[in-house]
Order: structure tokens, then sequence, then C-alpha cells
């Protein structure tokens, strides 16, 4: 039977995309009857920016005006502000409020923030599949870049697969362009699809861009998203097989100071392996990190602050003593020049923006580190595991750990994931591939009281996935 779903995930005759060849410019400028479009290798790859351009909005991985101002939420907020990492932070009205309740697990189907991530992915993967439809039928002629745009597609796609059916379960899963989906199918499905189609992304995505288009996907980001997802079925031999080929590839490597990965500065380093892209001074395609997470204005250049993402103490005091990952990573010590009262932070993303809401940072979503942990997870504990966890401790300033540390290599593995990748969007996914979700909340929740910083006290439910936003219930798809 077939299932009707709301206009604003129609894969529909028209979409939404950038009307610039320069990548960085993918600001959503008019729309275009298809039947009109899709004709040349310009026009491919202006639908590909578009892809792109998905990645930037508030219910995937941005946050936006909208956000800032009563609109949607994104993976960041259903992730880290999900997990024990963060939390809301002191307001708790208007969206916050969904916010809140969301951080809490006492959120429903009628929230706007798991929506906004629904609506928006599947806009990526709306203007993902009239790509993949269509360019088989564009002449490239004498241009070498037709399997590269299939790529991008391929893994833009299965990004945003791999975010909602982690969130969501059963989940439509439509991989052509259409106005009708079938009935969901389960994450398992989703998965092996994502498996093929990664795959097929890795063979057809370059080493490197030219430097002209930096930020673009890569072999490696499709080998590290499927190496993701390969783990998340418990695969780990094939994870294995990836993993090694990204670090065989010699493409990527450690940068030899922590803090040197993040600002503005140093965007695209040599760990970065895909970030999603932003900058400041384009209409609309600035990030807003920095607004979202800063404790006061004062930090941002007088512009105003969200004080959203805030660390829990559970967070504090996951770092062992000396960790320069701490700094780094957030503060405890600012004082609110106001009330004088001590606020906590998240400090990665923190830079003056151009303007309101108009930052350059990027988003990374996947760098080697995360590579080098994740190949400790797929060969499991011995000396090789070890030393690819000693290696990040060693940046970080910490003494190697072994087989006699205490605690299980498990545990040791998820400690060291959450404050190597700490605020990155890891740890709640983290917590569910390695069976630790149910376990860590109910110890965070019976830990989370009201102290001097005021974290705020929940119970867990046990919820692992958000409802299906209930709009599209009411269309015919299932509740999870």
């Amino acid at each position: 039977m077939k299932k009707i779903i709301p206009a604003s995930l129609l894969f529909s005759l028209l979409f939404i995309f950038s009307c610039s060849d320069d990548f960085t410019s993918l600001a959503p400028h008019s729309e275009r009857n298809v039947e009109n479009f899709y004709k040349t290798p310009g026009d491919i790859e202006i639908a590909v920016n578009g892809i792109y351009d998905a990645l930037q909005g508030g219910g995937t991985y941005g946050t936006t005006t909208e956000f800032a101002t009563g609109g949607t939420g994104g993976y960041w907020v259903l992730t880290e502000i999900r997990s024990d990492n963060t939390d809301q932070g002191p307001d708790v009205t208007g969206l916050s409020l969904q916010v809140a309740v969301l951080n809490r697990f006492e959120e429903d189907a009628l929230n706007e923030i798991p929506q906004g991530s629904w609506i928006e992915s599947y806009q990526g993967i709306a203007r993902a599949n009239a790509v993949l439809t269509r360019i088989g039928d564009v002449d490239f002629g004498a241009r070498q870049d037709k399997d590269s745009f299939i790529g991008e597609a391929l893994f833009l796609r299965s990004l945003f697969y791999y975010n909602l059916a982690l969130l969501f379960g059963n989940i439509p899963m439509p991989l052509t362009e259409t106005v009708s989906i079938s009935a969901q199918v389960p994450a398992a499905t989703v998965f092996t699809q994502l498996i093929t189609d990664l795959t097929d992304a890795a063979s057809k995505l370059p080493d490197v861009h030219p430097s002209t288009v930096g930020g673009r996907a890569t072999k490696g980001a499709a080998q590290t998203l499927l190496a993701r997802v390969y783990l998340t079925v418990g695969n780990n031999s094939a994870a294995e097989t990836a993993l090694r080929a990204i670090i065989s590839s010699g493409v990527f490597q450690l940068v030899p100071n922590y803090e040197d990965l993040w600002g503005p500065a140093n965007e695209l380093n040599t760990e970065s392996i895909f970030e999603v892209q932003f900058k400041s001074g384009l209409a609309t395609e600035g990030s807003g990190y920095a607004q979202a997470f800063a404790a006061d204005e004062t930090q941002v250049g007088g512009f105003p602050v969200n004080q959203r993402n805030r660390p829990t103490v559970d967070m504090i005091n996951a770092y062992e003593p000396g960790d320069l990952r701490f700094e780094a990573s957030m503060d405890t010590t600012f004082l609110n020049p106001t009330s004088g009262a001590r606020q906590r932070y998240v400090r990665k993303y923190l830079s003056v923006p151009a303007g309101d809401q108009d930052g350059d940072n990027n988003w990374i979503v996947f760098r080697y580190a995360d590579v080098l942990l994740m190949l400790a997870e797929a060969i499991g504990e011995g000396g090789e595991a070890y030393g690819l966890i000693n290696q990040l401790r060693t940046r970080a300033g910490l003494a190697d750990i072994e087989a006699n540390t205490a605690g299980t290599f498990e545990d040791k593995l998820l400690q060291e994931r959450r404050v190597e990748l700490a605020f990155e969007n890891h740890r709640w996914y983290d917590l569910l591939r390695f069976g630790k979700a149910q376990e860590v909340m109910q110890a965070h929740s019976a830990g989370a009281t009201l102290d001097t910083f005021d974290d705020p006290a929940f119970t867990f439910t046990g919820q692992l996935l958000y409802a299906i936003p209930q709009r599209e219930v009411d269309l015919g798809l299932d509740q999870n």
C-alpha cells in the first residue's frame, strides 16, 4: 500500500538548490522545473551543491537564524543534548522548552525539534535522489567528474539516512526521484542499503579534490561512514578493512596540537575527513554555533547568545587531570559580567561572527582521530588497539593505558571516544552502538540533580528512539 507524505517531503518535480557554481556559496536561490534542468554537467554540479546546502539546515548540521528565532533544531540537539554530554542550558522558555523536554526524555510526537530534522533530512535526500535519477542521461563529454558527482550524491544521501535510521528507527527509504513512497523499512534494511551505496561511493570518489573545491566528500569520507555502518551492524572485520584503507592512503594525519583543530583558521586541516562548510558574509551561509553555545554576548562581539548545548557536570568530571583536551573543548571558569555567576560552555566552536548568526565555523563530521578509535573498536583489545588509543592520549598529555589499566576494554574505549570527540555529535550514537545507552543514561539521570552548576534533574524513560513526527503519522506512517 502506498503512503502519502506531506509537501515538505515530496520527492517532487521542483527542488531548491544553489544557482552558483561556487561550492562555498550554497544559498538556495530559486525553484526550477527539473524537466528544464539536469541537461548539462554544469546543471548537475549546481544540483550536487544543493545537496551540500541541505547539510547547513537548522534541522541537520546547522544552527541557523531560524533555530535562533524559533525554528528547528539540528542533529547536535538530538545527539549531544540527548546524551550525558550536554543539557539545554538555563533558558527553558519558548522553543528552548522543547529542547529542554527533549533533554529530559519527555518530548512527544509534536515536538518541533525531531520534526525539523526529519523534514530537512528528507529534503537533502530528495535532492540526492534527483541527481542520481537524472545524471545518467547527461553527456559529460570530456569532463572527468561524473563519477565523482555520483559518489558525492551517494555519500550525502547515506549520511542523511544514517542519522535518520539511528534517530527514528523504521523510516521510509526512497532511492529514486518520486512523489510517493512505500511503508517504512527497518533500520537494519537501511544499513544494508548504505553499505551498498557507500561501497559504490568510495569506488567513485577521489582521494582528494583540487584545492579550489575543498570541502567536498572524498573516498576517505565514504570509507569512514562505511566503517561506522559496519560497526553499527556488528561486522567488525569489514569495518577493519575500510579503516585500514583510510590509514594506508596516507591522506590524513593527526594535528599535533588538539587545540589547533578548532576555529575558522584551522578548517580543512590534515585531520579533517569531512566538514559541513559555512561562510560568513554570503546571506544565510554563516554558522551560528558560536552564539548558540556561548555563555555571554561579550564573547561573540555583542551579538545575542542562546547558551544551549551546555556541558553537564558529568561531562566535566569525565576528563582526567591534565587532559589538554579539556580547555580546548569547554570552559568552566567564565564569570558572567552582569551576574558574576560562574558559567560553563562549549568552547570548540567559539569565535566572533561577522554578523548576527553569521560565523565562519565549519562542523567537523568525521576526523582521523575517530578512524583510529574505530579501528581499535573493530580489532578489539590487544596491543595494537591500545597503541591506537594511546596516540590520542599522548597528544592530550596523558599516560598510556593498557590491558592492566582499570576497567573493561569497552569502557576504556568508550571513555576515550567521549573526551576525544566531545560535542561532535558522536556520544549518543556511541552509546547506542555499544549497547550502553540504557545503563549510562539511567546512571546519569540518577546523578543529575540541581547543584551549583544547575544540572537539570530528570528521569530516564528508557526511550532510545524519537517518535515519528505526528504530521507523518497522520498521513499514514507507523509510529515507532
